[in-house]
């Protein structure tokens, strides 16, 4: 089975995610835009028993952001990883990729559109 790794920008927290991997998503909510610093983020939910923490910072701190989720980053550099929900499910932000240009990283729907500024329209090729 192929896994896709990545980690933060210091190298503190690494993962590795065993494929297949499912369809990533854009997202624009509010959440998402004060997590990353973006407009839009791209997330890829996986099992969180897909994902194993390699590095030497072990899994992530987090921050309660909702009822039903919580925001990873790295307690080092402050790098955004992504979210460890309630679910057994950890989404993982594609620039954290070691690899983000994959196909198989593409996302392919947009989530939260009407919180985007008008004039931000991320487009997804067919």
């Amino acid at each position: 089975m192929k896994s896709f790794e990545g980690g933060c920008l210091c190298g503190h927290i690494r993962f590795s995610v065993a494929g297949p991997l499912p369809v990533a998503h854009t997202c624009s909510c509010l959440i998402c835009q004060r997590h990353t610093g973006s407009l839009t983020a791209i997330w890829l939910e996986v099992p969180a028993d897909a994902v194993t923490w390699a590095g030497p910072g072990g899994s992530p701190s987090v921050f309660r952001s909702s009822e039903m989720s919580c925001r990873a980053f790295c307690p080092i550099c402050g790098s955004s990883i992504g979210a460890i929900d309630d679910a057994p499910v950890i989404a993982l932000l594609t620039g954290t990729f070691d690899k983000p240009h994959l196909k198989a990283l593409k996302p392919a729907k947009h989530s939260y559109k009407g919180a985007r500024p008008k004039w931000w329209r991320p487009e997804i090729d067919p």
